[in-house]
């Protein structure tokens, strides 16, 4: 049972306690059965009266009938009015007259159960209230069931942990009289007018009424921002104390490299880029998101702050989440500053590495595939790499500045590691090893606690109390204006039935010169996350496999059909976004290893299968991968959902093309786990607070600016509290 509780995460007694319900059953209120109407759901207390077992001949099915008699309200006057409106057939009438309120239940294929229910036996049932035509009464169709009228917790499960396991676990240690240490200082409790967590923690297992619900929640929501909002507010200071290269302003650079752009950057670029370029020219470290939507334009204005750094004769260090990415960056940047006389290696993964040295081989850049040592890499002025640059035994020579590129792909920890692995200019004799001995004097002058400035990028819009909250400790940039020239993407929500047609048009799309994206969420039928999922149309989740077959084989058996996947090497992702970009492949069938950052200007069609098992947020990245050239692009939704809230949620994306404010849909809709979940490796989950709760935000930082302005030193248990929160001292 412990491996089937670890798959929770639950491997302690504290585990256990802070597993809190998703949900209560409350069983508490119960409704006279006379008082049930057909269609709807209720509580009720009754006595089983008579029950039996029979297996249905036509379906082959077990049948378990019993007949109840309620016991909620022995002395209820039939004679009023109340009462008198519910009576709607003969049946109900005698029931009225005679005092005695019966239903009957039934449960299908759960013979166990005749086991279980005994005739006298007293149970509080819940369900839904449907009616009997071929016995003319009302009927409760599959109940839960439960010996006391209280509240039940109701929890996340996993194959073979169910809820009343765990409440039974939880009962366990709360009869023990555990008590946790309160680490919330009493003046914001009181403040606040929190209860103590020991008894959030009781209440949030065991209520007695829906006020203790209210009052855990309240609780344990405000403690989970408070240390999350305290923590990067501390971070935010130490940053404050500690030492940075200060970067001096290459003006004609900077100019020279805007003039040499086939575009004018827009006003939210030279905004954030001065922002940044402020930030470089303090002797702090700079802490900085740039958050922009897709096809904002954030690569340029990284490049800039990339040039004035090395200007400064320091390294850049830029961190791509895949391979695929990484690689677009080498390309991009060479281009971007081939005017330059600046050394951008590449790192990826099995310690392979490439060199491009723009004053000297500026023909060979794109066709360079010689293989050098890591040390050769590493001293070059701009090292572009993924988790290989993380490695152990990396340490960079004189690192003035890091680049995290969809920082929100990369967990706590391994972007923490990438902060952590600086080294200092004066015990490194890197000179010599680059040629560029003029930079050494330079070098030996600087101080050994010099600590690098930090950029974070994502192109996925995080909604502002996100933001605020999550990267609390980072200053944000936000590019919020769209080139000119970039074309709104024409996105459709489209009917099954029009499939047909959709597959024509791609062929004529093709027939173009252009080319299509097709997106499924799995990569082969037998994927283990179905394994896992007890959805019943999940068997409808399309696979990039069986999707390329039949595309390659039925569909589009005369056109150039290219399969892409997380599991292929990443020399086969490599050549076949190659060939894609070179217009050799038509029709590209992938999952979401493509989310991010891919750049084919002539594919014009994002045709996305099961978009109902995508956040609004992935579904506007993928969609970002089109209408990036001249030509008129489109995204095609298909869902398998029968679900008319989840098309009204699709329906969102055909209605709008801003990133940002279909976050604040996402988060609404889906919650911050997307953001900050299993991809924040460390950072608690967010299980009873909002964080679109703009007014439990506030409380939280009015707080916790209370605890860093008195001196977090001041409140020990807390200290000790926050100290577990080590491991994320660098949280962009």
């Amino acid at each position: 049972m412990s491996n089937k509780l670890s798959k929770l995460e639950i491997k302690a007694i504290q585990d256990l306690l802070f597993y809190f319900p998703r949900t209560w059953n409350d069983l508490s209120q119960v409704m006279p059965i006379l008082q049930l109407r057909i269609g709807n759901s209720y509580n009720i207390k009754a006595k089983i009266i008579q029950i039996s077992s029979q297996r249905s001949l036509r379906k082959k099915m077990s049948i378990i009938s019993a007949n109840v008699e309620d016991v909620a309200t022995p002395e209820v006057a039939y004679s009023t009015g109340g009462y008198s409106r519910q009576i709607t057939n003969q049946n109900d009438f005698t029931q009225a007259t005679s005092g005695v309120a019966r239903l009957k239940i039934v449960w299908f294929n759960q013979p166990f159960l005749i086991q279980n229910f005994k005739v006298g036996q007293t149970w509080i049932f819940s369900g839904k209230v449907e009616w009997d035509f071929q016995n003319q009464c009302k009927v409760m169709t599959s109940p839960t069931y439960e010996s006391e009228a209280k509240i039940f917790p109701i929890y996340p499960e996993t194959q073979g942990v169910t809820s009343k396991y765990l409440r039974r676990l939880i009962k366990n240690v709360l009869d023990q009289d555990i008590a946790l240490e309160d680490y919330l200082p009493h003046e914001i409790k009181s403040g606040e007018n929190l209860i103590d967590l020991n008894s959030a923690i009781r209440q949030i297992h065991q209520p007695n009424n829906q006020k203790e619900i209210s009052e855990a929640k309240k609780r344990l929501a405000f403690d989970e921002l408070f240390l999350i909002v305290l923590r990067m507010m501390i971070i935010k200071r130490e940053l404050s104390v500690q030492n940075a290269p200060k970067m001096n302003v290459d003006k004609n650079s900077l100019v020279k490299l805007t003039k040499s752009l086939p575009y004018q950057l827009t006003n939210a670029q030279r905004k954030a880029a001065w922002e940044i370029i402020q930030n470089l020219s303090k002797s702090t470290p700079m802490n900085r998101l740039l958050e922009g939507d897709v096809g904002s334009g954030k690569t340029i204005v990284a490049a800039m702050a990339t040039l004035n750094v090395i200007k400064n004769d320091y390294q850049v260090v830029w961190m791509a989440p895949t391979e695929i990415l990484a690689l677009q960056h080498f390309d991009n940047i060479n281009r971007l500053l081939e005017e330059f006389d600046i050394d951008i290696a590449l790192l990826t993964a099995n310690n392979k590495a490439r060199i491009s040295d723009i004053k000297n081989q500026k023909s060979k850049i794109k066709n360079n595939d010689k293989q050098y040592a890591i040390s050769d890499t590493l001293s070059a002025d701009l090292i572009i790499g993924t988790h290989a640059l993380i490695q152990e035994g990396i340490e960079f020579n004189n690192l003035g500045l890091v680049i995290i590129d969809e920082q929100h792909r990369f967990g706590v920890k391994q972007r923490a590691k990438l902060a952590a692995s600086r080294t200092y200019a004066d015990t490194k004799n890197h000179a010599d090893l680059r040629g560029h001995t003029q930079r050494q004097s330079a070098s030996s002058q600087r101080s050994s606690a010099l600590v690098p400035h930090f950029l974070s990028m994502t192109a996925t819009p995080i909604p502002r109390t996100l933001a605020l909250s999550l990267y609390g400790d980072l200053d944000i940039s936000v590019l919020d204006e769209i080139p000119k020239g970039r074309q709104k993407v024409i996105t459709r929500l489209v009917d099954p039935v029009n499939r047909d047609k959709t597959y024509q048009f791609i062929r004529d799309q093709v027939r173009n010169g252009r080319q299509a994206f097709v997106i499924c969420p799995l990569i082969e039928e037998n994927d283990k996350r179905l394994a896992i999922s007890n959805k019943l149309f999940d068997l409808e989740r399309k696979s990039v496999k069986k999707e390329y077959e039949k595309l390659s084989n039925e569909i589009f058996p005369d056109l150039k059909i290219a399969i892409m996947h997380g599991r292929m090497k990443a020399k086969e992702k490599e050549k076949i976004m190659s060939d894609f970009k070179n217009s050799k492949i038509n029709i590209l069938v992938s999952t979401s290893v493509i989310e991010v950052g891919i750049d084919v200007p002539n594919a014009t069609i994002m045709m996305i299968e099961n978009a109902d098992r995508f956040g609004l947020a992935q579904l506007h990245q993928f969609r970002g991968r089109v209408g990036r050239g001249k030509h008129q692009s489109y995204c095609l939704l298909f869902s398998s959902s029968l679900s008319s809230e989840e098309n009204r949620r699709l329906k969102s994306m055909v209605e709008c093309n801003d990133g940002f404010k279909l976050a604040e849909k996402d988060l609404e809709i889906r919650g911050p786990g997307q953001f900050a979940g299993s991809l924040q490796h460390g950072l608690p989950d967010l299980k009873m607070a909002s964080l679109t709760d703009i007014i439990l935000f506030t409380k939280v930082r009015r707080a916790a600016e209370k605890i860093v302005n008195h001196g977090i030193e001041n409140y020990f248990i807390l200290s000790q509290k926050i100290k577990e929160f080590d491991s994320l001292n660098h949280l962009e």
